[in-house]
Parts: C-alpha cells; structure tokens; sequence
C-alpha cells in the first residue's frame, strides 16, 4: 500500500477472508442441522466463487481454478439438499392458498411431508461432504492462498477505481444476459436462469466494494439484489410447476396438483413481465461509478 491508499489487493482479499472464516465457522451448524446453516453454508460458497472469478485478473494466472471448481463441488453438494427443503416449503404455503374445495390443509401436509422426507435422502450427502478429504482439502488451498497470496501488479491499483471498473463490467455482462433472456423466445426459462447467475455475480462485486466506496456501492448491490429477487421468483416457480407436474401423477390430489401447477406458470410468467421495470434502475451507466 502506497501511503493511505488501500489497494483492490487488499480489499479483495479482506472479502475472501471473511467468506473463507464464515465458510469454516459452519461446519458444525451444518452438521447439526441447524436452521438455513446449509443456506448460509451455500452462500458463503458463492461468494467465495465469485470473488476469485471476478477478480481472477489480480491473481497469478490459474491460482485458483483448484479452488473455484471445489467449492463449485461443495455447493452442488449442499444445494440438493436445501433445493428440496426451500420447494416443499414453498409448495405448501401456495398449497395453503387453494380453494376450499381443493383440501388446502390437506394438500400442504401432503407437500410438507414430501418436502421433509426429499430433504431427509438426500442429507446424507451433505455429511458426507463435509466429512470428505476434499473439504478438508478446501479449507487447507484456502488457508495456504490467504497465507500466500499470488496477487499481481494490477491488485496494487487503488481500489476504489479498480472495483468500479469491474462493478462496470459484471453490469454490462448481466446486461447482455437480459437482453438474451428477453429476447430468446426459444429457452426462455434457461436465458432467464443464466441472467439472474450474472446479477448475483454482479450484486457480489458491487458487496465487495461497500468497504470503500460505501453508499455509492450499496445502492449499486440492492439494484442487482432486486433483479436477481425477480429472476429467481422465476426460477423458483419454474422448478415449483415442473415438481407439480411430476408428482401429480403420485397423487391422489391431481385437480389440486393442476391448480398449483397453473400458479406457479403464472407466477412465473409475472416475474418475466416485471423484469424490464426492475433491469431499468439496475442498468443506469452511472451505478457503477462509484470509485
């Protein structure tokens, strides 16, 4: 650091620290089962991911590929776990809403229990993970970059600029990515899911600059926050109608089963319509501008 300068160096790897320390503090929570510990478990993954891909140009060329694609691993894990908890959740509260005529109780502790017993096969994966020579892997390739880091020249730049510049980048990439979505009439449920990955990735960068640029950051994460809220509302009732439609045939319920299942596409259907008020706040070229 020259003078009082803090450099994207420093900042960037404060941020990989932090997530790297609430990675390792939850462990035990996860393994105990202990309330959204896997969500928050999840999360700490993506971020970490995150921030060694947006800012993979201040590390030494291919650091931490390693790393990237073991807490690719991790997540995946921990995601098929909490994917089924969140889904039966969500089944059973729209459930809830039914018609009186549907069996709304009924219909929801029959989604209840299917969500709960989906989550209990597949929560031993997430043990076994934890308790895998490729977590313990994890942590060692974390610690020893945190202990070493194989930063370049370019991480001694101020980070104020610097950060903007990326924010900047990861805006304009989440903006290709919308317009793909809205345009692409033939997947649109695919295009969708692949811009609210940007916005997330964006709304991370702009997380990593709060330290230095502030308010001006904070605003620029709660713009990507909100697109990602409504892409993932979309994503959420996609994979909501296809579970409908695969279990109604398991069910003694399937009138119910197909009202859900039209609520979830028309859910769907209103987030997609939302998002071009949403993107238009998040696309603003100044947002970005805050080094």
């Amino acid at each position: 650091m020259a003078g009082d300068v803090v450099t994207a160096g420093e900042v960037v790897l404060g941020r990989i620290r932090a997530q790297a320390e609430v990675l390792a503090g939850l462990d035990e929570a996860v393994r105990a089962d202990e309330p959204d510990a896997v969500h928050r478990m999840r999360v700490a993954c993506r971020r970490l991911r995150s921030a060694f891909r947006t800012y993979r140009r201040l590390l030494a060329p291919g650091a931490a590929d390693e790393l990237v694609a073991e807490l690719r691993w991790l997540a995946a894990a921990l995601g098929r776990a909490r994917d089924r908890e969140v889904l039966g959740e969500r089944l059973a509260a729209r459930a809830r809403e039914l018609p009186a005529e549907c069996g709304p109780e009924r219909i929801a502790a029959e989604l209840e229990h299917w969500g709960r017993a989906e989550y209990r096969r597949v929560r031993p994966e997430v043990v076994a993970a934890l308790d895998s020579p490729r977590r313990r892997a994890l942590a060692a390739g974390l610690a020893a970059l945190l202990a070493d880091p194989p930063l370049r020249r370019r991480a001694d730049r101020a980070a104020g600029p610097e950060l903007a510049r990326v924010a900047g980048r990861e805006q304009r990439r989440t903006a290709e990515r919308v317009r793909s979505a809205l345009m692409d009439a033939s997947a649109p449920d695919a295009a969708l899911h692949e811009a609210r990955k940007a916005a997330k990735r964006a709304r991370y960068a702009g997380e990593t600059a709060v330290p230095v640029a502030g308010r001006a950051a904070e605003r620029y994460v709660e713009r990507m926050k909100a697109v990602q809220e409504v892409l993932g509302e979309h994503q959420d009732a996609v994979v909501a109608s296809a579970a409908l439609r695969d279990r109604a045939g398991a069910t003694e319920e399937p009138f119910a089963y197909g009202v859900l299942y039209g609520q979830q596409l028309a859910e769907a259907e209103r987030a997609r319509l939302a998002l071009p008020k949403v993107w238009a706040r998040a696309a603003r070229p100044k947002l970005a501008r805050f080094g």
